[in-house]
């Protein structure tokens, strides 16, 4: 399991994209060079960028690193870097704008991504053990994508999200579709 993304829902992402990308060396890929917009059903949006770190590989997940040697038995040793960030505001009203309303104006860390084998075990895992409850009864999926959010977990406060992966990037329906799941949590 590695940690995918922070997600950060803010007062002003300009300004917070700023901050990542000036300190800490992240950078606004090219794909997505104004990020993207999630329309609500009520008209309301929320605005986000997605950030990668420096080092960020493109073309492979999991990411691994070929070596000499007999260290593994495939010659490759996996690791893990810096993860994405997610940034997002929102248009007055959004589920977004209200989250952040609501601690103050500032916002702060909303979720925690963690890539995993598969969502579905994960999920099932957690409610064996009694971990956390989640936001839907089944994962949302996306092509190349299954996502699933936890409540606010009582032992931290924070949302958490498990993330199966076949390539890089975020579907915009599931991103509506996690954010609308947590709608109950933005006041």
């Amino acid at each position: 399991m590695r940690l995918d993304h922070i997600a950060y829902r803010v007062a002003d992402r300009h300004k917070a994209a700023k901050f990542f990308i000036d300190c800490f060396g992240y950078r606004i890929p090219s794909d997505l060079p104004d990020g993207f917009d999630i329309t609500f059903e009520d008209g309301t949006q929320a605005l986000c960028y997605v950030l990668v770190p420096p080092e960020k590989v493109l073309d492979q997940l999991p990411w691994t690193h070929h070596v000499l040697g007999d260290t593994d038995p495939n010659g490759s040793l996996e690791y893990h870097l810096a993860p994405e960030v997610f940034i997002s505001d929102g248009t007055e009203g959004s589920i977004v704008k209200e989250w952040v309303k609501a601690r103050g104006g500032v916002g702060g860390i909303h979720h925690l991504a963690y890539q995993v084998d598969s969502v579905e075990a994960k999920m099932e895992e957690w409610k064996t053990k009694g971990f956390a409850e989640f936001t839907t009864n089944d994962p949302l999926r996306c092509e190349g994508l299954t996502q699933v959010f936890t409540k606010p977990s009582a032992l931290t406060g924070i949302i958490y999200e498990f993330i199966e992966r076949e390539k890089h990037g975020f579907c915009r329906d599931n991103v509506r579709d996690l954010m609308k799941s947590t709608k109950e949590f933005s006041r």
